[in-house]
């Protein structure tokens, strides 16, 4: 048997969550009830104020960690400005 839940969200918050949902091909409401049932099994709730990075940067990071063990796509260390123009000069 299946109830109504309301509960008040921001709008974009629901936006937000509804496209992300769809995305993985999900609809809201089964996303909540997971989240729910998680809840209940595990009797916690697991809340994190740390900021977790996006794929999208933890891709270009990535590649800039392999470009740094290459020795590619960085600039040596400059002493003076003039240096540093030289340098950009020649590129």
């Amino acid at each position: 048997m299946k109830t109504v839940i309301n509960i008040k969200a921001d709008v974009e918050v629901k936006k937000n969550a509804q496209k992300l949902a769809e995305e993985i091909g999900l609809s809201l409401s089964a996303v909540l009830n997971a989240y729910l049932k998680q809840f209940i099994r595990n009797r916690e709730i697991n809340l994190s104020i740390v900021p977790r990075m996006s794929q999208e940067l933890e891709t270009f990071l990535g590649e800039v960690e392999q470009d740094i063990r290459k020795k590619k796509n960085f600039s040596p260390p400059f002493s003076t400005m003039g240096e540093a123009r030289c340098y950009l000069d020649s590129l």
